[in-house]
């Protein structure tokens, strides 16, 4: 494929190209770009751009975009939160986020047609060049090593053919990840998806300070109530308006036959008529999109390519969270870059790259296993519904379940929760 846009070569070269805008991206375009690398950050759409989100950030997302220097200010834009108010088994129990040295004890609401933009515009004045409607279509490969070199893509509307060289890729481009899949890397069959549907109402309730989920997602438009393997969400916005949806696990036996659109209907219609959430009042249409969890594309790295975010599986799945694993991978995929790029031999750099799959799985291996052993229990809805009605009697035991669902410990000098949920996760296999 021929680069038919005649731009020096400098323009089309870098120490580093990192395919997708998203928080995955942006964060390691930032970080590599704050580090002194020259980094082509190519995104495939034009900002802003809407993205299938709950749009609830819990304190360790909050923790990445100070990390970033994004102005997280209520005059910025960005609604706090205090903690989650969980709903079920007959019971409603408010929990405040946990007090801890590692994270701040409060959580930020965000669109994210607006929330990938900042991240990537914060990428841009860290020195990133950043390429709106880039569309990557395959990577470059050496013919010799079969090493990645650079990626060939469509530029503009006008759909220009251009070629993008670096040593070293990264692939932050979502679930679908074509680049990843161009290099041989496919999902693995044995590690869960899940399934985000949502929408937007008007509602008085667009400014509650607490994220709310409901653990009990009934299908109550037959003969008889279903209770189904999923929870349910409603974020209060800050602007009006409610995010409402419903996160789904694929290891349930309905996963395929039910229409989840359908079943949000049916379970916002079931919802107080005071709050809102009636057709009338739906700001936009039901979206869904897919939840790649638990590390379900391997290795993390192969060949000059590294993975982060959900190209590679980082969805936490105890609750569904892509942000924050998606912007801590690219922060470690950074650092792993730096310390390549600074080795003065191919090999030296190479054995540093092989590092960053380790890195991960020190950090997160044991956890999603665990979360792997959950997602199967809560996947039979009578555990779920058993689990609900006895644990949200006992607060003591819904804090720990909050700590452990959202990751949320101080990893030394932690309080016995801590220790016993870090304790855990190191005995568990990484695999």
């Amino acid at each position: 494929m021929a680069d038919t846009d005649a731009k020096p070569a400098s323009e089309r070269t870098a120490d580093v190209i990192v395919v997708g805008a998203g928080p995955a991206g942006s964060a390691t375009a930032y970080h590599l770009a704050r580090s002194g690398l020259d980094v082509l950050l190519l995104e495939k759409t034009a900002f802003p751009r809407e993205k299938v989100c709950g749009d609830g950030l819990t304190p360790r997302a909050t923790k990445q975009l100070v990390a970033m220097g994004i102005d997280i200010s209520e005059e910025a834009g960005w609604l706090r939160n205090k903690g989650l108010r969980i709903i079920g088994g007959g019971q409603r129990l408010q929990l405040d986020w946990p007090e801890l040295a590692s994270y701040p004890d409060y959580g930020l609401v965000r669109k994210r047609d607006d929330f990938d933009e900042q991240l990537a515009r914060q990428a841009q004045k860290a020195g990133a060049r950043l390429y709106e409607r880039c569309n990557v279509s395959e990577p470059v490969l050496d013919e010799r090593t079969g090493h990645i070199t650079g990626v060939h893509a469509k530029l503009g509307e006008e759909k220009t053919p251009v070629t993008f060289h670096a040593p070293v890729v990264v692939a932050a481009d979502g679930n679908s990840t074509r680049l990843s899949l161009k290099m041989g890397l496919h999902r693995r069959e044995d590690r869960p998806m899940g399934v985000a549907v949502r929408t937007y109402f008007t509602s008085p309730r667009h400014d509650d300070d607490y994220l709310e989920s409901w653990l009990e997602l009934w299908d109550r438009r037959g003969s008889q109530d279903r209770l189904l393997p999923g929870y349910g969400w409603i974020f209060g916005m800050g602007d009006g308006t409610s995010n409402v949806g419903l996160g789904v696990l694929n290891t349930s036996a309905s996963f395929k036959e039910l229409d989840w659109r359908e079943i949000l209907k049916a379970w916002c219609a079931s919802m107080p008529e005071e709050w809102g959430y009636a057709p009338d009042n739906m700001t936009g249409p039901i979206r869904g999109a897919a939840l790649p969890m638990a590390f379900n594309r391997q290795p993390h790295y192969t060949r000059g390519l590294l993975l982060v975010g959900d190209a590679g599986g980082l969805v936490n799945p105890f609750n569904g969270e892509g942000i924050a694993y998606a912007m801590e991978s690219g922060v470690i995929a950074a650092e792993t870059i730096v310390q390549a790029h600074a080795r003065a031999t191919r090999a030296q750099r190479e054995l540093a790259l092989q590092r960053y799959p380790k890195v991960l799985k020190d950090t997160y291996g044991g956890y999603y296993t665990m979360g792997r052993a959950f997602v199967k229990l809560i996947g039979n809805p009578k555990v779920m519904k058993l689990a609900t009605e006895r644990g949200l009697t006992h607060p003591l035991l819904m804090r720990f379940t909050l700590k452990m669902l959202a990751n949320l410990t101080d990893p030394t000098g932690g309080d016995a929760m801590d220790r016993i949920i870090n304790g855990l996760a190191k005995v568990a296999p990484r695999a």
